[in-house]
């Protein structure tokens, strides 16, 4: 990873973990010695409501504390919410912005669907494979195996650990390894271009 900041939007509905993956990325990321800051905003504050989070990843001190409105990548638990110009999946995006998407669609669907004329898309089935390794339909701990896929902040043995040990005394170990099994799959089964 470069020095510069790297600003990651998480969109979601309420339930789908999009909080705790922010927030997950950012405390995974101070074990390697890097800066991270993870946050959600809320709006309606119930199971299927969209929300957003937001991770900032950088090598030197976070002064900032806002919202991020020109993300790097935008990370889309919920492919429904690509069809809801109120959610802003696309907001203060340009060409150079990545976009990971939870669907089954190819990375062209997605670029025709949102209209998008430069941007890099990725996709994987999150949900699918959530549901094979640890039996339910939460993404967002296989989104962030995608997005480690997409921008190597620390190796997938790092997130790994880094899973364990922060879900250990929380979750079961059978859950927790589900969860890094689904990870792992997330990471190998990127789609890209």
């Amino acid at each position: 990873m470069a020095a510069e900041m790297v600003e990651i939007r998480w969109h979601a509905r309420g339930g789908q973990g999009a909080k705790t993956a922010a927030m997950f990325v950012a405390q995974a990321v101070l074990t390697k010695g890097k800066y991270g800051q993870g946050f959600p905003e809320y709006g309606p504050e119930r199971r299927g409501a969209p929300v957003r989070g937001f991770t900032r990843i950088s090598e030197k001190p976070i002064r900032r504390h806002c919202g991020i409105e020109n993300p790097k990548i935008v990370v889309v638990l919920d492919p429904s919410l690509l069809d809801s110009k109120a959610a802003g999946v696309t907001a203060g995006t340009d060409a150079d912005t990545i976009f990971l998407v939870n669907t089954s669609l190819k990375p062209a669907d997605i670029r025709a669907k949102l209209g998008l004329a430069k941007a890099k898309v990725y996709t994987v089935d999150a949900t699918a494979i959530a549901l094979d390794c640890f039996g339910k339909s939460i993404p967002n701990m296989p989104m962030t195996g995608a997005l480690l896929a997409v921008e190597a902040f620390m190796t997938l043995e790092e997130m790994k650990d880094a899973m364990a040990v922060r879900f250990k005394g929380k979750f079961s170990n059978a859950v927790i390894e589900g969860n890094v099994l689904a990870v792992e799959r997330a990471y190998k089964e990127l789609v890209t271009e």
